[in-house]
């Protein structure tokens, strides 16, 4: 059975989505290399990937999907709010409940993509299976 190994965004400009999720998201930043650079997230590798030199890799220009989102686990969604406003970082909503389990809050990257801050709360509402 497949597992997920790597989550790579396909960025416009490294160096400034490097910095977005160090300095903003927090993430830990572990190398960067030839147009790739990676952080520490766990078993499962998140990275950024210079969009210019994804053609090397696909045969094609790759432009960026509609709709993606980074969701970051974090303890304290109010905390990481009062830090982002401090610093000047748009919130694009939240913090707010979720029915699923989640205290969440989102911003944007520099290329556009939508990151969510969740915390997990008590779900509000069970899971159905829809089989």
């Amino acid at each position: 059975m497949p597992h997920l190994g790597h989550v790579i965004v396909y960025v416009s400009d490294l160096a400034a989505s490097v910095a977005f999720y160090r300095d903003v998201a927090g993430l830990e930043h572990r190398f960067t290399d030839a147009g790739y650079a990676e952080f520490a997230t766990g078993p499962t590798r998140f990275a950024l990937y210079e969009r210019r030199r994804a053609e090397w890799l696909t045969g094609h220009p790759v432009t960026p999907g509609p709709g993606a989102e980074v969701v970051l686990l974090v303890p304290d969604v109010d905390a990481v709010a009062t830090g982002l406003r401090d610093r000047g970082v748009p919130l694009l909503s939240g913090p707010a409940d979720r029915p699923w389990g989640h205290r969440t809050l989102h911003v944007a990257d520099p290329d556009g993509f939508v990151v969510e801050f969740a915390q997990e709360i008590p779900r509000a509402r069970s899971r159905r299976d829809d089989g």
